[in-house]
């Protein structure tokens, strides 16, 4: 159904825009709900659809060789889906997994890129998050390749959190384990390190975060910058 005015944002990109610009969007928005394991995208082919979560949140998962994938971001209420419309390529860089339920504004491709063009608010804006998404993905590479697993968990825990808008939230090992790119063993025994020192209850598949100032402490540097990437440029 189109967006109306009655229902609340809560995405920060559309948010942060003037609101001329925001009101022209959102006309030819529709609410959208994220419902969890959906796949909105796959890597290489067209993007349908600009989502900007309001609630729910997706990670952007790359393929590797044979069934393995691995996590190369989170996109939740402080970004959008569709980012390299922006750039003029149409085609999805990743797949796009809905990690979060919750709802979303969705708006289709070739609508969004009349808005795009007519908007150089939203250009503007855009291009600033383009920015904050590539550092992401370069810091997500090099944690990858350097950092422990039991630091890398409490990062992704953290991520998860900001975008839950909660202390509590659903996740198997085993998905961990799929996003992280490491052996459930590995994450079997770095969630079990974080729950002896009190900064996680795991039971069930469900994790709530106990200590979030000792989970940062327990992350590496990366979640860190991360966030002050996102400060410094888009406020």
């Amino acid at each position: 159904m189109p967006h109306t005015l009655s229902i609340p944002l809560g995405n920060r990109l559309l948010d942060a825009l003037p609101s001329k610009d925001r009101e022209q969007l959102l006309a030819h928005c529709e609410t959208f709900e994220l419902v969890i394991a959906e796949t909105l995208y796959r890597a290489g082919e067209p993007i349908p659809h600009v989502y900007f979560p309001t609630g729910g949140f997706v990670s952007l998962v790359t393929p590797t060789d044979g069934s393995d994938n691995l996590e190369m971001g989170m996109v939740g209420s402080e970004g959008m889906l569709g980012i390299t419309l922006i750039l003029g390529v149409d085609v999805a860089p990743f797949h796009a997994l809905v990690q979060g339920a919750g709802p979303a504004l969705r708006i289709e491709t070739a609508a969004f890129l009349r808005e795009l063009k007519q908007s150089p608010a939203l250009q503007r804006e855009l291009q600033r998050y383009l920015y904050v998404s590539m550092s992401q993905l370069a810091q997500t590479a090099a944690c990858n390749r350097f950092h422990v697993v039991e630091a890398r968990l409490a990062r992704w825990l953290l991520m998860t959190q900001d975008r839950a808008h909660s202390d509590t939230f659903h996740v198997t090992h085993i998905f961990m384990a799929f996003m992280l790119g490491v052996r459930r063993v590995g994450i079997t025994k770095a969630a079990n390190s974080l729950q002896r020192q009190n900064l996680i209850r795991y039971h069930r598949g469900n994790i709530t975060v106990l200590d979030r100032a000792g989970l940062e402490t327990a992350s590496c540097g990366c979640y860190r910058a991360g966030r002050e990437t996102y400060a410094r440029i888009l406020g």
